[in-house]
């Protein structure tokens, strides 16, 4: 554990079409936020391309690639470079007819961690992923790393409890959530407001009920039919936002004092008050 407070950087940015637009401009953007002093650099949900989730269409497989892979293997080489932690959101390719929404974790010195796939997989209008995803099925993980141990999850994820508690459980300091989330045309600005704050007060809860920090990276811009609204942020333990982004293009960042966990669950043990022999049902 990290003895030194670690600085999280998150980087929120709208999309382009191009695959290596894109790469090569999280590729600058990471150089950036490594020369202010980040450790840990969280990538938005599916980077490498507009959230072509909008729509069905088989032509969009060809978006995905293997993990590892050609992604992993360039950002492994600037993430030992910089020295710096990488988790890294690829459409996976893992057989015919099968795709994964993952997320790579990358050490700061290159090494390729393991991978998460994302669990819950939603259906909604504008969000027609269930036609793209297999359901994960590697369960939920924490990643080792040098500057702590990290747990992803992956956007619709955010909205289960049990899936923070699990990955907590498993000894996360931090819970790291790539997103892609905003507001369809026919929803106004109230009811845009009021699913902002729903967001942002479910993940609040995620790291209170598990004494842990949380991290949300989300896109920006309009793409379609869809403005993702942005507002990246960090929260502590306690559920105070340390740092979060406006609704255009931004680098979030927030110091984390790791150590802090365990002086924090000591005070709120929510852990050790868990009633597993009720919970059957």
């Amino acid at each position: 554990m990290p003895e030194e407070p670690i600085k999280i950087a998150l980087l929120q940015t709208s999309a382009k079409s191009s695959k290596e637009e894109n790469l090569h401009r999280m590729g600058s953007l990471i150089s950036e936020a490594a020369e202010n002093g980040a450790n840990i650099i969280c990538l938005q949900e599916l980077f490498l391309s507009t959230y072509f989730c909008q729509t069905i269409d088989d032509a969009n497989f060809r978006l995905s690639e293997a993990v590892p892979g050609p992604t992993t293997d360039k950002l492994s080489v600037l993430a030992k470079k910089l020295g710096v932690v990488l988790t890294v959101p690829i459409f996976e390719r893992h057989a015919p007819g099968i795709y994964y929404n993952t997320v790579a974790v990358l050490d700061a010195d290159g090494a390729y961690l393991g991978k998460y796939r994302k669990m819950h997989i939603p259906e909604d209008p504008g969000f027609h992923e269930k036609y793209y995803f297999t359901p994960g099925d590697l369960g939920y993980k924490v990643f080792k790393t040098l500057f702590g141990n990290i747990g992803v999850l992956i956007c619709y994820d955010q909205w289960f409890p049990e899936a923070a508690r699990q990955t907590a459980l498993q000894g996360a300091d931090i819970l790291i959530y790539p997103t892609a989330i905003g507001s369809l045309p026919y929803e106004n600005e109230t009811v845009e407001q009021e699913y902002l704050t729903a967001w942002k007060t479910i993940q609040q809860s995620h790291a209170i009920a598990n004494g842990c920090f949380v991290a949300t990276t989300n896109r920006t811009g309009i793409e379609n039919d869809i403005d993702f609204w942005g507002h990246s942020f960090i929260c502590s333990p306690i559920g105070k936002i340390l740092s979060e982004a406006g609704s255009g293009e931004e680098i979030v960042y927030a110091d984390c004092d790791i150590s802090s966990i365990e002086k924090h669950r000591q005070t709120w043990p929510f852990f050790r008050d868990r009633r597993i022999d009720s919970y059957g049902q």
